[in-house]
């Protein structure tokens, strides 16, 4: 067989019997995947991704012996390699904990168990191991927990410099609507991480993710730097210096009066191909800001963000994607710079300097 049709090894990484017997069940007869081991904790992980060099890992998180943050920070370091967790709803901020440790993406299960009968999380299970095929030949090591600009940082990961003050509402002068999908929730802690408190801008963004996490991350996002940023919520008041998450399965759009910025929040129409919809929230971007709007398409499966690009673009505005070299997946950047919408491809890094200085 050449290295061309190579079936992409997985390993298998849960405490609970059931559950290794029901993942590798779902790649059966699949010829394109080959379950190569199984470990019930971290340290037998550890010793058969060095000993099988696994394409993919699934990791259930809660383990005895070595749990899955202690394995992941080991395997990031040594043997960076990608990692779909599979977690059930209830470990929300561990999950996001993981991300931010190295991990590629994410499954949810209702429960402990995944059931024979459980399709969509079967589904997702292999749409998200197949996804492997696309991600950029360097699997990249895990960003750092923390990144400091300037200055010292606070317990909670703020830069200590950057108090928050309330102030009176003032609109923001500019608009940047980001969209992404796999590997985005650590590529946005990076760029919120960076955003400064007297930015006169603000962020809306749609993050393809499950409804039930979409809040706990736009907290995350919060905690990370001098936005103030929460899940929006319909007619939302979008003011400078602040960040909005579209919920998991609805849409988001962004209107101005000129005195006001609002957010609205409705259920996904038949035209909205992906959900959270970043070309819903682009086009409406270029509707309320004009050239005044900018328009950032991040790492992602798809094309989602492409026709929200082009809006921008011919209201004026600025469009930036994501370069190959940072991008987890270069799908919906990819997308973008194809259709000759990019104004600019930056590296991730980049990006984040790029929008804090926006003035």
């Amino acid at each position: 067989m050449t290295a061309a049709v190579r079936p992409i090894r997985l390993l298998i990484v849960d405490d609970s019997a059931y559950n290794r017997r029901n993942i590798a069940d779902l790649f059966t007869g699949y010829s394109e995947v080959e379950v190569v081991g199984k470990a019930a904790d971290g340290e037998e992980a550890l010793r058969l991704a060095t000993l099988l060099k696994p394409d993919v890992i699934t990791l259930d998180l809660e383990m005895p012996r070595m749990d899955g943050f202690t394995f992941l920070r080991i395997l990031m370091s040594k043997q960076p390699t990608p990692v779909i967790v599979v977690s059930s709803y209830s470990q929300k901020e561990n999950v996001f904990k993981a991300l931010e440790l190295g991990a590629l993406d994410f499954v949810t299960k209702p429960n402990q168990q995944i059931s024979p009968d459980a399709t969509e999380v079967k589904d997702q299970i292999l749409q998200k191991v197949l996804l492997v095929r696309s991600l950029r030949p360097t699997f990249p090591a895990p960003p750092a927990s923390r990144r400091q600009v300037s200055g010292a940082w606070t317990a909670d990961g703020r830069p200590a410099s950057e108090g928050r003050i309330a102030v009176s509402y003032a609109a923001p002068k500019l608009l940047v609507a980001i969209g992404s999908s796999t590997g985005g929730p650590s590529a946005l802690l990076e760029i919120f991480g960076r955003l400064p408190a007297a930015s006169p801008a603000a962020v809306v963004v749609a993050q393809h993710m499950p409804d039930k996490f979409t809040r706990t991350f736009a907290e995350r996002l919060d905690r990370r730097g001098a936005f103030r940023t929460s899940e929006a919520q319909d007619g939302d008041l979008v003011a400078r210096a602040t960040g909005f998450v579209c919920p998991g399965r609805q849409c988001m759009e962004v209107s101005s009066t000129g005195a006001e910025v609002k957010v609205a929040v409705a259920a996904p129409g038949a035209g909205d191909r992906y959900v959270p919809s970043a070309d819903r929230l682009l086009k409406s971007a270029a509707r309320a800001f004009g050239p005044k709007s900018v328009g950032v398409v991040l790492t992602g499966m798809g094309d989602d963000g492409t026709e929200g690009a082009r809006a921008i673009r011919d209201a004026g505005g600025i469009v930036v994607a994501e370069s190959q070299d940072t991008a987890v997946v270069y799908g919906m950047p990819g997308s973008v710079v194809r259709a000759g919408l990019a104004s600019k491809v930056l590296k991730l890094p980049e990006i984040a300097e790029y929008l804090a200085a926006l003035g």
